[in-house]
């Protein structure tokens, strides 16, 4: 396999998607010092939760990660021991893990290739199979992959339909449309996170959303160790220590205030990739769903190896020899040790998609110049694959 000449342009490695500070996050972080609330309590949480339920319409709570909102989540909707709850199975395995952690079993369902996203035709048979069966699953959790939403009505109309429902993980998703409206509030209880790699990031965080007030509160107050009211240490249910701190919810803070803007960069990185690959054999842009806004999160294409001229892992490995980052798209859940012998609903789309799908550096802070020698890079394996042909 051809490997690219040393760069001496960017000697430093160019990272997937890193954190990208906007400097409005500093003086929420050190008011957070200053008046010395420090810890899960203090008045950047109560501001960022209302800056939230501004946006969305919706109350929320702040919490430590969005794989702890996803487990609170999960415990809202009843699920319990030996519950089943279908997930997608081309996602990240904090989608499924608090399903593991409430002993419930999760239950994998491909993606349609129009979204990448849950197959909402597959969801209909499979939940009509369940219904005549007397087993339906506890709960549905949706993720919207990559920052693209799945294709919410038919989902939302046949959970409806037999009565269970859904959980939205829009961990990848802040800011995602579907028919002009935000994804995480469409559902009965949404996600998000904050981790260091997603569009708006507190180093580490995330946020459980939902219209059912009571839930909110519930999970708040699973969050915050279960402790009941009064001056003893007194506790009727069994709770976690998941409450964001009031430092992490400043930075959150002043990163929310340029959501927008980051939304437009992450796009325009996206497209820029498109383009510049437009007269490039066998590389295309994940689908663009007619019925939502995309904030690509991450860019990320497919390929066609023989057209191409390397397959996925060769164009990594080349991508990797001039300091650039690139990863395949998630690696389908059904395939993976974790869940060796959980049911699986179809697989082959996810599957496919897992060999031919790559990310390419996407951060809000990638320089016009660094993208084009990303971009130029990208070209060069082709070419060269060409001439080693």
């Amino acid at each position: 396999m051809p490997v690219p000449e040393p760069s001496e342009r960017f000697p430093k490695y160019l990272y997937m998607s890193v954190p990208h500070m906007s400097g409005r996050e500093m003086p929420y972080v050190q008011e957070a010092f200053e008046s010395n609330w420090l810890s899960s309590v203090g008045p950047n949480l109560q501001a960022l939760e209302a800056a939230f339920q501004d946006r969305f319409g919706a109350p929320c709570v702040a919490l430590s990660s969005g794989t702890a909102a996803i487990h609170l989540g999960l415990r809202l909707l009843g699920v319990g021991p030996g519950d089943e709850v279908v997930v997608p199975t081309l996602t990240f395995a904090a989608s499924a893990n608090p399903v593991l952690y409430l002993g419930g079993t999760p239950v994998f369902i491909d993606s349609e290739p129009q979204s990448w996203n849950l197959d909402p035709n597959l969801l209909k048979d499979f939940l009509s199979k369940r219904a005549s069966q007397g087993r339906l699953p506890k709960a549905v959790v949706v993720v919207h992959l990559l920052g693209q939403s799945a294709d919410l009505d038919p989902i939302l109309e046949v959970c409806n339909q037999y009565e269970v429902p859904v959980l939205e993980d829009a961990a990848e998703a802040l800011g995602t449309l579907y028919k002009d409206k935000a994804v995480g509030v469409l559902g009965d209880v949404g996600v998000f996170s904050f981790n260091g790699n997603k569009i708006i990031t507190s180093t580490g965080g995330g946020l459980l959303i939902s219209k059912n007030a009571a839930w909110v509160e519930k999970a708040r107050f699973w969050s915050q160790q279960a402790r009941d009211p009064g001056i003893n240490y007194l506790h009727s249910e069994m709770g976690y220590n998941y409450r964001m701190s009031n430092v992490l919810a400043g930075i959150a803070r002043g990163q929310l205030e340029v959501l927008d803007e980051r939304i437009e960069q992450r796009r325009a990185i996206a497209f820029r990739y498109r383009d510049a690959f437009e007269h490039i054999p066998g590389i295309a842009l994940m689908p663009q769903a007619s019925y939502g806004f995309h904030i690509n999160w991450l860019s990320s294409f497919t390929l066609e190896p023989d057209v191409f001229g390397m397959n996925q892992r060769e164009l990594i490995d080349f991508l990797k020899q001039a300091n650039v980052e690139t990863r395949p798209v998630w690696k389908p859940l059904h395939t993976q040790k974790l869940f060796q012998g959980n049911e699986c609903v179809g697989g082959a789309v996810a599957e496919d998609l897992n060999k031919r799908g790559i990310c390419l550096p996407s951060s809000t802070s990638l320089s016009p110049e660094e993208q084009l020698f990303i971009i130029e890079r990208v070209i060069e394996a082709h070419e060269l694959s060409q001439v080693h042909a």
